[in-house]
């Protein structure tokens, strides 16, 4: 059964201590770690949920980030963010990303990434299934 085109997870998130610098700012990679969040359940969505990954060694692979920091978040705010499934091609596939600040629904970051499916141990790359609807 294709993957349906809407499909998408949202995650929420409070900013700590430990996401932010000396000035109580979210450091950048903080925001990479909150996408990480979102997107392992979104991957979950997509039938890759962490046993199921840990018993094929089939596992998606970040090959390219793309990320624009709009506005930036400090410590205490509470995050909401929204991934998607943006595009499927042949041998990878993109993720959308949007982080909001709940106070004041806010756009601080937007980012997408694309993923790769890679056999491990081999580290080998294989194409997305036939039946995510992708025309490989």
């Amino acid at each position: 059964m294709p993957l349906p085109a809407d499909l998408s997870s949202d995650t929420r998130e409070e900013v700590m201590f430990f996401d932010t610098d000396i000035g109580g700012v979210v450091h950048n990679l903080a925001y990479l770690r909150m996408i990480e969040t979102c997107r392992t359940r979104l991957a979950a969505k997509m039938g890759m949920d962490l046993k199921s990954m840990a018993e094929t060694k089939l596992f998606p692979v970040v090959v390219r980030t793309e990320i624009d920091y709009r506005k930036p978040a400090t410590l205490g705010d509470v995050l909401l963010l929204h991934g998607k499934l943006d595009e499927l091609q042949r041998a990878r596939f993109w993720c959308a990303f949007e982080v909001r600040r709940e106070s004041d629904d806010a756009l601080l970051i937007t980012c997408r990434q694309a993923l790769a499916l890679v056999q491990m141990p081999e580290g080998r790359p294989v194409r997305l299934p036939k039946e995510w609807g992708n025309g490989a």
